[in-house]
C-alpha cells in the first residue's frame, strides 16, 4: 500500500486476533508499529513482530492519555489510529445498567477517548488517518445482541461526525465493519452462551455468500488499505468486509 512507509501506526486490542493481525499488516507494510492492550503482553508477541507494546485500560482517561503521551514521547507523533479493542456483552432488553455502563466505557467511550488524545498528534504530522472497528451487527438487529450491536450503530455515528470535524485536518475517519470472522472471540462468545463451536461456525458460515467466516488477516488487509494514501479520498466511510454477509 502507498504512504504507509514509516508511519506510527497505534491500535487498540492490539493482542486480539483482530488487532494483531492488523499490527502483522501494518509491520509488513514498514509501519512503526504500537500495540495497546488490556492484557499483558506475557508471550512477548508484539516484539516478534518489531512493535512497540504497553498495557492500557482505555475506558480510563488517565490511563489513556498517559499512554498516548508515552506513544508520542517514545514513538513518536502518530500518524494513524486503529480502534479495535471492544468489550463483547451479549444481552437483551435484560441487561443490567453494569452491563451497559461496561460495554459502553470501552465501545465507545474507549474509542473516544483514544481519538481525543491521538488527534492532537495527528495533527502535528499534517494529517492521517483513524479506522473505527465496527461491525455488521452495526447495521441490522440481532436477537439478544442489544448491548453489543447498541455500541456498534453508535461507532458508525462517532466515525461520520468525526470525519466532519476533522476534515479540515487532513485527517480522514472510516469504519471497517467486519462480518463473522473466525477468532478467539467468536470462540469466546460460542462458550459464554453454550453454543457448540463447530455447529455455530458452520451456521455462521451459512451466513456469507462466501460460505465461510473470514480470517483476521483479511480484515488487517482492508484497514492497511484505508490507513493508506490509496484511500486518499475516502472518509466518513463504512468499509463493510463480511463475506456477502449484509448483501444474503
Amino acid at each position: 500500500m502507498r504512504g504507509l512507509k514509516n508511519k506510527i501506526v497505534v491500535i487498540t486490542g492490539g493482542l486480539g486476533d483482530l488487532g494483531y493481525a492488523t499490527g502483522v499488516r501494518m509491520a509488513e507494510e514498514g509501519c512503526k508499529v504500537v500495540l495497546l492492550d488490556i492484557h499483558p503482553d506475557n508471550d512477548n508477541r508484539a516484539a516478534a513482530i518489531g512493535a512497540y507494546f504497553w498495557p492500557v485500560d482505555i475506558s480510563n482517561e488517565l490511563v489513556a492519555e498517559a499512554a498516548c503521551a508515552t506513544v508520542e514521547k517514545e514513538v513518536g507523533p502518530a500518524h494513524i489510529l486503529i480502534n479495535t479493542a471492544a468489550r463483547f456483552i451479549f444481552k437483551g432488553i435484560e441487561a443490567t445498567a453494569e452491563e451497559w455502563r461496561e460495554v459502553n466505557a470501552v465501545n465507545i467511550g474507549g474509542t473516544s477517548l483514544m481519538a481525543k488524545y491521538i488527534v492532537p498528534q495527528i495533527k502535528k504530522n499534517g494529517g492521517g488517518s483513524i479506522i473505527n472497528f465496527s461491525s455488521v451487527s452495526g447495521f441490522i438487529g440481532q436477537s439478544n445482541f442489544a448491548t453489543y450491536n447498541a455500541t456498534k450503530f453508535a461507532i458508525r455515528g462517532l466515525t461520520k461526525c468525526w470525519a466532519q470535524d476533522l476534515a479540515p485536518f487532513n485527517i480522514r475517519v472510516n469504519t471497517l465493519c467486519p462480518g463473522y470472522i473466525y477468532t478467539k472471540a467468536f470462540v469466546d462468545s460460542c462458550e459464554k452462551l453454550n453454543l457448540n463451536i463447530d455447529a455455530e461456525n458452520e451456521r455462521a458460515s451459512a451466513m456469507h455468500l462466501l460460505n465461510r467466516q473470514g480470517r483476521p488477516e483479511e480484515v488487517a488487509a482492508a484497514a492497511a488499505f484505508l490507513a493508506s494514501d490509496d484511500a486518499s479520498f475516502i472518509t466518513g466511510s463504512d468499509l463493510i468486509v463480511d463475506g456477502g454477509y449484509l448483501a444474503k
